[in-house]
């Protein structure tokens, strides 16, 4: 089982599908990951014996967090969602770094469920790294983080937690009152069609000669 520490323990074990939520800098303080950090210190979630219970406190705090309506909501530019989603669908269909379960883009975070093909960290660094060089491109920011520099993973126990959070990352969108039904957002593998709103098609990302424009030398 892999471990890494920032301010947040993170445990990957090998064929785990894992459930990760990364949000745009300034959406998330210091602060409040030092509430979450230490809310896994006191649960006894050093040696992740008792991890999965920091994961109803996660939802609950992600819930506030939407309906709170505070902070950079970038993501919410249909240009910058769509790089995000094309990377997600060119990680899978390309560089084959993961199989996708469910996704989805909000205006402040991203939730993706993805069974790993290669190291977590790694594909955390190129998701975030390339999608914050465009976006920031895209919007004419320049010298600061696009992204929160840490992201939250959970390893997936069971086929049941599996269904409830696919569940719960494409009724995000519901539940955050943007729209009536969750396959009306496009930014989400329940609304997601090939080809619309932007989003480079799956199929033609398996050539190179006919990735979307919005992905130059990805």
């Amino acid at each position: 089982m892999a471990f890494t520490r920032r301010h947040l323990p993170h445990w990957i074990p090998e064929e785990a599908a894992v459930f990760v939520t990364w949000r745009l800098a300034g959406s998330f303080s210091g602060g409040e990951w030092d509430k979450l950090a230490s809310s896994r210190e006191h649960a006894g979630l050093t040696d992740d014996t008792n991890r999965s219970s920091v994961l109803p406190h996660l939802l609950e705090q992600d819930e506030q967090l939407d309906r709170g309506n505070c902070g950079p909501v970038w993501l919410q530019d249909p240009r910058v969602a769509s790089v995000v989603v094309n990377a997600l669908l060119y990680g899978e269909a390309v560089r084959r770094f993961y199989q996708l379960h469910a996704w989805v883009v909000m205006p402040s975070h991203v939730h993706a469920i993805f069974q790993p093909r290669a190291e977590l960290a790694a594909i955390m660094r190129w998701l975030k790294g390339r999608t914050g060089r465009v976006a920031n491109q895209i919007l004419g920011r320049t010298g600061t983080a696009f992204w929160q520099n840490e992201s939250f993973d959970h390893w997936i126990r069971s086929a049941e937690e599996l269904r409830y959070l696919i569940d719960y990352v494409e009724n995000n969108p519901l539940k955050a009152g943007l729209v009536e039904a969750k396959e009306q957002w496009c930014w989400s593998s329940a609304g997601w069609v090939p080809g619309s709103a932007g989003v480079a098609d799956a199929a033609g990302l398996t050539d190179d000669k006919n990735r979307s424009s919005i992905l130059p030398r990805w």
